[in-house]
Formats: structure tokens, sequence, C-alpha cells
């Protein structure tokens, strides 16, 4: 909704502020359409040209986090946390029967409680993986530590494209801006022997060019880059949560003790009360019993 309402705001201050200092939206929308073709159409070639499929895929996915904001919600941490301390409980109790759950995620009853986790593929990858490392001995916290940090730092340079590639294409405006505007006195300097007022127009259309291009890259490429990010560096604190609680367990702290550890690692405005998640821990003590 903010991403909504920021858009208007800067629509409305621009061409409200321009209107009340009398200027003529008609030389504006008259060159619009023109200056758009070739500035916007040029910074959608450029982008293709500098990112292959997959890429153009998944940025154009992206840019539907400007307006719905981080996917990862606060329940959604509580989720998590009541998750990993049902592996860890069982891991500890009957590690024959974790193995059904960490090898079939996608039938286990346990993970089976937690929808929006379970298809997350990154989210249970990074459980299954190290939880099944564990079984097979693979348990030093340094060294799973220092795994689960490179495979973070992956997932986040991966997920970071998509504002690389808003940010690149924001760069590259304010310069489109200006081929359009020195085509546009090109076409001026055609037709010099036209009367002033004729070529007042026209140079009005031309220096739309130069307008456009910075307006695009700062008013709404640059702050869409930007949103991205934030989103992005958002929700990678879901993926270290699973890294902090995993680890805890490599220690062999006590299961209450791991949630807690993760617990006092996510961000404040997405973590969990204490007396919430223990009542939800009490609850899935009781259903195991």
């Amino acid at each position: 909704m903010l991403g909504f309402v920021g858009i208007a705001v800067i629509l409305i201050m621009v061409f409200g502020g321009y209107v009340l200092a009398g200027g003529k939206m008609g030389i504006i929308l008259k060159a619009l359409p023109f200056e758009m073709i070739m500035i916007g159409g040029a910074a959608v070639g450029a982008f293709l040209i500098s990112n292959d499929m997959a890429a153009v895929k998944h940025t154009l996915k992206d840019v539907g986090k400007v307006f719905k904001g981080p996917r990862w919600k606060p329940a959604d941490y509580r989720d998590l946390l009541c998750l990993l301390f049902e592996l860890i409980r069982l891991a500890r109790a009957n590690p024959v029967a974790l193995e059904e759950h960490i090898e079939s995620p996608d039938t286990s009853a346990i993970f089976g409680k937690y929808p929006r986790i379970q298809h997350d593929h990154e989210a249970m990858d990074i459980i299954c993986d190290t939880m099944r490392a564990a079984s097979m001995n693979y348990d030093d916290p340094h060294q799973v530590e220092e795994v689960l940090d490179k495979r973070m730092e992956a997932t986040l340079h991966h997920a970071m494209h998509s504002s690389h590639a808003l940010q690149t294409m924001a760069d590259g405006l304010p310069a489109l801006g200006i081929v359009a505007a020195v085509l546009g006195v090109i076409k001026t300097m055609g037709s010099i022997d036209q009367p002033p007022e004729v070529l007042g127009k026209m140079i009005g259309g031309a220096l739309v060019g130069t307008f456009l291009g910075v307006f695009l890259a700062y008013g709404l490429m640059g702050p869409f880059a930007a949103r991205v990010k934030t989103v992005v560096e958002e929700d990678i604190h879901f993926y270290q949560l699973i890294r902090e609680v995993l680890v805890a367990n490599l220690h062999r702290h006590p299961a209450n003790i791991c949630i807690e550890v993760g617990r006092q690692n996510t961000p404040h405005h997405l973590r969990p009360g204490f007396s919430d998640l223990e009542e939800a821990m009490r609850n899935l003590k009781q259903e195991a019993a």
C-alpha cells in the first residue's frame, strides 16, 4: 500500500507543482509518448542485453515486493521456531524417526503443520540438509556454522540480483534522457526556419526527454531498487534464524534454549513474544504426549 501512496505523492507533487507554477501540461503530454518510446524502450533493451531470461523473470517477479513488502510475517517466525522445536525434540528422542521427515518433507506430518514454510524450498533445504548432516556425525558446530554462513551469503547474493538490475536501469536512465533530448534538438535544428513560437514548443518537447530520464531514474527506478533491497535483506533474517537455532542445537543446548537463541536473534519488529512462544511450545508438547 505504501508503494502506491509513494508513487501518487511523487506524481502529484511534481506535476502539481509544475502546473501551480504556471507550467502547461500540453507540451509534456504531446512529447511524452515519443520520449517514453525512446527512453523506456532503450532502457528495456539494455536490461534485456545485460540479463539472461531467468534474471529477467526474477526481477519482474521481485518488483511486486515494492508493493507487497517482506514475505515473512511475525506469525511465520513463530511457526518456524515451533517447527524447529519439534524437529530438535524428535531428533534427540528418536533419531531414526526423524529421518522420514527430513528425507520426505513434502509428506511429513510435522512440516505439514506449517505449509508456508513447507512450500519454501530454501528453508526446507537448509533445515533438512543440516539435520541430515548432523545425523551422519557431521556435527562440529563451528564447521557447520561456516558452511551455513557461506550458504546465506550465496542466497543473499542471488536474491539481490533484482535490486542490482533495477539500480543499473536507474543509473542509465538520465543518460538515455539526454540521448532523447539531443534527438529532439536535432529535430528542432532541422526546422530552424520556423517562427519562434513553433521552435519554442519543439525545444520544450526535446527537454521533456531530459526531464523524463531524470524523473524515472530518481523518482521511480531508484526507489524501486532500494525497496527491493530492503525487503530482501529483511526476508534473509528468516534463514539466518534457522542457522542460529540449528547451530545452537549442535552445541547440545536444551531444546527450549536453542529456540530462545533463535528468538533473541530475530529482528525486534518480527520477534515473537516470550510468553506466546512458550505457550505454543507447551501446546506442541501436549500434542506429542
